[in-house]
């Protein structure tokens, strides 16, 4: 439906004055004798006035077209399916056979009343045309999400209903019974709330690293469900060989017992490990009867070593935060009261060294090519940190010092640090600092700035420095110790000062790659659902980002059985993607020739099974019948599906009426400049035919 009006952006008596001249125009031009007839001399004035009349009418009124198109929307109904493996597993082939036909001639019938009807399942990338189509396999359920992307793509439509097909059992996600939707929802509920006879492992706890040569737990918790007072033996194995077992004792039906498993860690990698349970009699599903462990086991951990001229409650500090990462281990050397180990470290932090006190000072030039974070104090010598550093120099008389506050600077980009989190130092106490005049490298950056009472200055308080492969970092304050006490005060936690600290050691410890090929995979873990996908870096001679290189890609599974592809890099196109891969461990090797040299990298990754489906198999209806209550909706079971039918038609939304409008100024229309054209061109030649002109 479209409707049409000519506006103008002056008065419309301006109309009158277009129209006089161009009456005027045609009277000078034919009031004198001519030697065509009267008639033709009035068709030619009529001819001159229009175009004339015409031109006025577009420069002074500059009139538009304002068009109205009006659309009606049909209301519509969304059938949200769960398609989980859940319903596939609690309702039999034929039954849901019967089902999803009858839901199809639903939706037909709805269609042949003029209702607009969409389906939507799990995976919200999937386009489906009919529910018998869709197959019953998604790994997982997540009720809330589903309709929460029904309610992103149907805002500001004509949304009349949402038929939410489900057994009402939900494994990740909130519980959509907490959420408030802005449609009506009527639950169609399948499976079976009579729980079922099963015996399975409800979860599995284990740390995701192990050290080489270390014992570690394996943390089972067993579910009984209609087996009471039975006695069942859970198992670890790997590669088939049994690691350890242990008997459970179930005191009762819906029991669950806690069982812990103790193995060493032999082999560096990603190690496979199973733990498994008794099948009994009449168990519902066995899947849920085994579960899959995958855990790395790495050689060592990054080594630092605190060096400090005397005891000091900073070191605490930092133990506190380092000793939190399994990935790290903790050394501390105070000269002339521990010893020093005959370790290799990967961060050497010097705590008010050049020491006052000469104490300890040659170990600076002994740790020369590690990564250093020096930590400058009362007793800190400066005229020899001076002297050694690189990254900054103090012109300033020792032991006087200044008490400033932090100031994070937020065009640091080393590492990422948020702005909820940065908030925090405004609310920090004072560290003692060197009082003098500062001076820093070229390559020095600024992580916190100093600030002496409300006044931001340009003085540096911790700085960081990389030239080649070494890292160095500046505090120059000390008791910072205080920044995490206080922060606990005000917030329970010390989680912005454990980040900082964190995120900075991991800055001065992480070496840097100097590889030219690199692929790896983004994450170390995939479900077998999803893409592995790859990521690849190819660099020149001097470390510029280069593309169009193929890259071989082998794949190994721990079972022995190879995969093998080729893929070529491409600008904004550096990922390979691979689907269908069975679970297991994976060791990868890629390869590529660069410039004439055979450049490799390796490494490992994981395709976990999901199993979530098989945990829960009894059908939660009082779920659905909360959100359908909550919602304005109704519920239904399998057996009310034609009561279902008829609530569909049942206050039914009226079509929805969309209005847009659409302004274009005349003057800018081809057609009506050619018509002016025209007109003239009529004109002239009549003229130049008669013998004018």
């Amino acid at each position: 439906m479209e409707r049409l009006r000519i506006i103008t952006q002056e008065s419309p008596w301006l109309i009158l004055v277009c129209l006089l001249i161009g009456a005027l125009y045609a009277f000078l031009l034919y009031q004198k004798a001519s030697p065509w007839s009267r008639q033709i001399n009035w068709a030619l004035a009529g001819l001159r006035f229009l175009v004339v009349s015409i031109i006025c009418w577009l420069l002074l009124l500059n009139p538009a077209i304002r068009q109205i198109f009006n659309r009606e929307e049909k209301p519509t109904i969304v059938f949200a399916l769960d398609n989980s493996q859940s319903i596939a597993n609690t309702n039999g082939t034929e039954a849901l056979k019967k089902l999803t036909a009858e839901l199809d001639q639903t939706i037909q019938g709805l269609k042949a009343k003029d209702i607009e009807v969409d389906i939507q399942q799990l995976d919200a990338s999937a386009i489906v045309r009919k529910v018998s189509d869709v197959p019953l396999n998604f790994p997982s359920t997540n009720l809330n999400s589903l309709l929460n992307t029904i309610q992103n793509n149907y805002e500001n439509r004509n949304l009349d209903k949402v038929v939410l097909i489900s057994d009402g059992i939900y494994n990740q996600g909130v519980s959509p019974a907490y959420a408030n939707y802005n449609f009506p929802i009527y639950a169609l509920a399948l499976g079976d709330t009579t729980p079922k006879r099963d015996l399975k492992i409800q979860s599995v706890l284990a740390n995701k690293v192990a050290y080489l040569g270390n014992e570690f737990p394996v943390v089972a918790e067993v579910e009984n469900i209609g087996y009471p007072n039975r006695v069942v033996t859970a198992y670890l194995t790997q590669n088939g060989q049994l690691l350890d077992k242990k008997i459970i004792n179930f005191k009762g039906d819906n029991d669950i017992q806690q069982v812990t498993f103790y193995t060493t860690a032999k082999q560096k990698g990603i190690q496979h490990y199973v733990v498994s349970i008794d099948v009994l009699d009449g168990e519902f599903t066995t899947k849920n009867n085994t579960r899959d462990v995958y855990i790395e086991v790495i050689d060592g951990k990054e080594k630092i070593l605190v060096v400090a001229a005397a005891p000091h409650p900073d070191i605490k500090a930092l133990r506190s935060v380092i000793e939190q990462s399994e990935n790290y281990s903790f050394d501390l050397h105070i000269p002339g009261i521990s010893q020093l180990k005959n370790e290799k470290y990967d961060l050497v932090i010097f705590h008010q060294l050049p020491s006052i006190y000469r104490l300890g000072n040659e170990l600076i030039n002994q740790f020369k090519d590690v990564s250093r974070w020096f930590i400058v104090g009362a007793q800190t010598d400066l005229n020899e940190f001076n002297r050694i550093s690189r990254q900054a120099k103090v012109v300033g008389r020792i032991g006087r010092m200044d008490q400033v506050t932090p100031v994070y600077n937020k065009s640091f980009a080393k590492f990422t640090f948020e702005g909820s989190k940065m908030a925090m130092f405004d609310k920090l106490p004072p560290v003692s600092v060197p009082f003098g005049e500062y001076s820093l490298g070229n390559s020095v950056e600024v992580v916190l700035s100093q600030k002496v009472g409300n006044i931001k200055t340009e003085k540096p308080l911790l700085i960081v420095d990389q030239q080649g492969a070494q890292k160095t970092a500046v505090m120059m304050g000390e008791g910072f110790w205080q920044w995490r006490l206080e922060e606990y005060s005000l917030s329970d936690s010390h989680e912005s000062f454990d980040e900082l600290i964190t995120k900075l050691i991991q800055f001065l410890s992480t070496k840097e790659d100097k590889r030219k090929l690199r692929v790896y995979p983004i994450n170390a873990e995939f479900y077998d659902y999803e893409k592995v996908i790859f990521e690849s870096e190819v660099y020149n001679d001097i470390y510029e980002r280069v593309y169009g290189q193929k890259i071989n890609l082998s794949l190994t599974h721990t079972e022995g059985k190879t995969y093998t592809y080729s893929f070529t890099s491409a600008e904004g196109n550096t990922r390979f993607e691979i689907s269908g891969l069975p679970k297991g461990v994976y060791r990868y090797t890629a390869s590529a020739d660069i410039r004439g040299k055979a450049e490799q990298v390796a490494g490992e990754f994981t395709i976990k099974d999901l199993q979530l489906e098989a945990l829960n198999n009894t059908a939660d209806h009082n779920l659905l019948r909360q959100i359908s209550e909550k919602n304005d909706g109704k519920f239904f079971t399998i057996n009310q599906l034609n009561d279902l039918k008829k609530a569909l038609l049942d206050k039914r939304k009226p079509n929805l009426l969309h209005s847009t409008e659409d302004l274009s100024e005349l003057i800018n229309l081809k057609w009506l400049f050619f018509l002016l054209l025209a007109l003239a061109s009529i004109e002239w030649a009549s003229r130049k035919y008669l013998g004018s002109y």
